[in-house]
């Protein structure tokens, strides 16, 4: 009956995907950008719900796990004669390896992974304020890692002659992937001792719970999501380390907090709902029509309408859009439709 119940968490979300994706393949190739870019962003906010959701720590270095996993990507695809040209620098074992798009990204999520745990083994012991500190020490250190050195990437150059395989199904697959992840974690023994110690920590370590390993665990998955998100990324657009930084880490963290960190529905009508007003402001500043109206807005109108709803949201519901909860079926609803898959079997 629970498993009857809980079927929206996951399907809800998917659909909310699938229909950007669809509504995405409807518009000019001008206005697609815009639906790439945000089931992009859809990826990485459900990357940080992963972790943040569940165990209530805030970091601020999620981004450097999209920035390793995009420089990850990006340097092992693009090709092997234009490498020395564009990066002259770059190490000998880069210019010599090259794949291709799948196995770009998933090396960018094993990657992400891997700093996410290594970085992580001294950082989950933290809590509050400091693990939010040390989070952001990891993503200011890894920024000036990819600004400077260049035997890894382009440095302060942007990325190109990366090949654009970032489509509008890519991009919708690896947004589904990484809502299945977070439903799938959420739903095993890990995920609800995390929680647990969310709710009450002392508790939980009364209980057997190690908070250590179980944030460690998290950080980790949420690191592969992010960094599988990176890939995508690159894929997309070319991409310098100055934009994968602060700009990207406060906007992603909004998304997830204006639509309700502590679910993954939250995550995505987070994503959906803030990037898709940034999207649609700023491709009205180069005139949108909206039921036979030509609209044409100032620039910066965007930023301004994306800074108030977010006030508002967080005034008048500080806990999301979704409350931070997930979406089920009614008790009753569930007890009939599991009676009626009883009588026609």
């Amino acid at each position: 009956m629970s498993v009857v119940r809980r079927i929206p968490e996951l399907l809800v979300p998917a659909v909310l995907i699938l229909g950007t994706a669809l509504l995405g393949l409807e518009v000019s190739s001008y206005l697609q950008a815009y639906f790439l870019d945000t089931l992009v962003k859809v990826a990485i906010v459900v990357a940080l719900y992963v972790f943040i959701g569940n165990s209530g720590v805030l970091s601020f270095g999620h981004i450097s796990f999209v920035a390793l996993g995009a420089w990850t990507a990006g340097v092992l695809t693009v090709p092997r004669d234009q490498k020395l040209a564009i990066m002259p620098g770059l190490s000998h074992f880069l210019v010599v390896h090259n794949v291709g798009n799948i196995a770009s990204l998933a090396l960018a999520a094993a990657v992400g992974g891997a700093f996410a745990l290594v970085v992580g083994l001294p950082l989950m012991r933290l809590s509050g304020l400091a693990a939010g500190i040390a989070t952001f020490g990891v993503l200011e250190i890894t920024n000036n890692v990819l600004t400077y050195d260049q035997s890894i990437g382009p440095g302060l150059n942007a990325f190109s002659s990366v090949p654009s395989t970032t489509g509008i199904w890519q991009a919708a697959i690896a947004a589904l992937i990484s809502a299945a992840v977070a439903y799938l974690y959420q739903r095993t023994r890990f995920g609800r001792m995390l929680r647990a110690t969310r709710e009450d920590p002392a508790a939980a370590a009364a209980a057997g719970i190690s908070i250590y390993r179980q944030r460690l665990l998290a950080f980790t998955v949420s690191g592969a999501l992010a960094g599988l998100a990176g890939g995508i990324y690159v894929h997309l657009q070319p991409l310098q380390a100055g934009g994968l930084s602060l700009n990207l880490t406060f906007i992603t963290l909004a998304m997830l907090v204006v639509g309700g960190s502590g679910s993954l529905l939250g995550a995505v009508v987070g994503a959906l709902a803030l990037n898709g007003l940034f999207s649609f402001f700023s491709a009205a500043t180069n005139t949108v029509d909206v039921f036979g109206w030509n609209l044409t807005v100032p620039s910066g109108t965007a930023e301004l309408a994306l800074g108030l709803l977010m006030a508002i949201v967080l005034i008048l519901r500080p806990s999301g859009l979704t409350g931070g909860r997930e979406l089920s079926l009614p008790r009753r609803r569930a007890v009939a439709d599991l009676e009626k898959a009883r009588a026609t079997t």
